[in-house]
C-alpha cells in the first residue's frame, strides 16, 4: 500500500510537472503573439510614416503649382491637365468669354498658352472656337504667345489648330523679332519648320533685330535637315546679311559640321566668297576658329578665292601662319 501510496505521489508530481511546462509553453505562446503583434503595429507605424510622407510631398506639390502661387484660375488648370471636359463646363458657365480667355497668370500666359505648351491640340482646338487672333497672341513675360511656344515644344498637331483657326498668327514675332520659324528653327524641329514653310515661304526672309535669318541661326545651331529645307524653299536667303555683314555661311563654318558648310554652298558656290563687314570671308572666319575639317571643306569647293583680303590687310594664310593651331598646315 505505501508503494502505491508512493507511485501516487510520484505521478502526482509528474503531473504537477507536466502543468507547470504547459503554462510555460502557453506564456511563450503569448510572448511570441505579442512580438509578432508589435512585428505588425511597428509596419503598421512604418507604413504611415511613409504615406504621411508621400501625402506631404503631394501637399507641397499642391501649394507649388496652387492658384495662389502661379495665378492659375481653374481654366489654366484644366488646360495644363488635359481635361477637356472641365474646359467645357468652365466656358459654358463663364459669364465672359473674352474675359476668362484673356486672362493672363503671373507669368503672363493665359489657358490657350497652357493648353499650347503642354502639347494639348484637342483643348487648344476647343478654345479657338471662341477667340479672335487679338486673345490668341497675347504674349506671356517670357516673350513668346501661344504660336511661339508650341513651335519651341515642337508641338506640330497644336500648330495646326492655331495655323487652321487663325493663319495670321505664323507672322507674329517675340521682342526681339523673331517669328516662331525662327523659334522652331533654333530647336532642330524639322516637321515644325516643314509645316510654317508650307504656310508662308516668306518667313524665311523675316529677320530678326540683329538681321540674323532663321537660316543664319540653324546653320551656327548645326541643324542639317532645317537648313536644307530651308535652302530647297528659297536658295535665296542664303545671301541675307546679318548687323555684321555675315552671311549664314559665316555662321556655319563658326560650328564644326562640314555637311551643313558644303550644304549651303549647293545652290549658288559664289556665296563662299561673300565678305562680312571686316572684308572676312567664311575661309578667314574658319582659319581664325581654327576648324581644320571645315577649312578642307571651303578649299575643295571650286571658284572660292583663297586670296581674299580683309579689312585688316590679311588673307586666310596670313592668319594661319599666326595661328598656334598645330592642325592647320601652312
Amino acid at each position: 500500500m505505501e508503494k502505491q501510496k508512493s507511485f501516487r505521489r510520484g505521478m502526482e508530481k509528474q503531473k504537477s510537472f507536466r502543468g507547470a511546462m504547459e503554462k510555460q509553453s502557453s506564456v511563450r505562446g503569448v510572448m511570441e503573439k505579442q512580438s509578432s503583434f508589435r512585428g505588425v503595429m511597428e509596419k503598421q507605424k512604418s507604413f504611415r510614416v511613409s504615406l504621411e510622407k508621400q501625402l506631404s510631398f503631394r501637399d507641397k506639390r499642391k501649394v507649388k503649382e496652387s492658384p495662389g502661387k502661379r495665378g492659375d484660375t481653374p481654366l489654366h488648370l484644366s488646360c495644363r491637365a488635359g481635361n477637356l471636359i472641365k474646359v467645357k463646363e468652365i466656358l459654358q458657365d463663364c459669364e465672359s468669354l473674352k474675359d476668362v480667355l484673356s486672362k493672363q497668370n503671373k507669368d503672363g500666359e493665359t489657358a490657350l498658352y497652357a493648353a499650347a505648351e503642354y502639347g494639348n491640340a484637342v483643348i487648344a482646338s476647343e478654345l479657338l472656337k471662341h477667340m479672335d487672333s487679338e486673345s490668341a497672341s497675347i504674349t506671356a513675360k517670357n516673350g513668346y504667345d501661344s504660336f511661339h511656344v508650341a513651335a519651341k515644344q515642337g508641338h506640330l498637331e497644336v500648330l495646326k489648330e492655331l495655323l487652321r483657326s487663325l493663319p495670321d498668327l505664323a507672322l507674329t514675332t517675340d521682342s526681339s523679332n523673331s517669328t516662331a520659324l525662327h523659334t522652331a528653327a533654333m530647336q532642330g524641329h524639322i516637321d515644325v519648320v516643314n509645316l510654317l514653310l508650307e504656310t508662308n515661304v516668306d518667313l524665311a526672309k523675316i529677320a530678326r533685330s540683329n538681321g540674323k535669318t532663321v537660316l543664319h541661326s540653324a546653320a551656327r545651331m548645326g541643324h542639317l535637315e532645317v537648313v536644307k529645307s530651308i535652302l530647297r524653299k528659297d536658295p535665296s536667303v542664303g545671301f541675307r546679311k546679318d548687323s555684321k555683314g555675315q552671311a549664314a555661311l559665316h555662321m556655319a563654318v563658326k560650328g564644326h559640321n562640314v555637311q551643313i558648310v558644303l550644304e549651303m554652298v549647293k545652290p549658288d558656290k559664289s556665296v563662299i566668297n561673300l565678305e562680312d563687314n571686316k572684308g572676312n570671308t567664311a575661309l578667314h572666319i574658319a582659319t581664325k576658329k581654327g576648324r581644320t575639317q571645315v577649312m578642307r571643306g571651303l578649299l575643295s569647293v571650286e571658284g572660292i578665292n583663297i586670296n581674299a583680303i580683309n579689312r585688316a590687310g590679311e588673307t586666310a594664310f596670313d592668319i594661319a601662319t599666326k595661328s598656334e593651331n598645330p592642325e592647320i598646315e601652312c
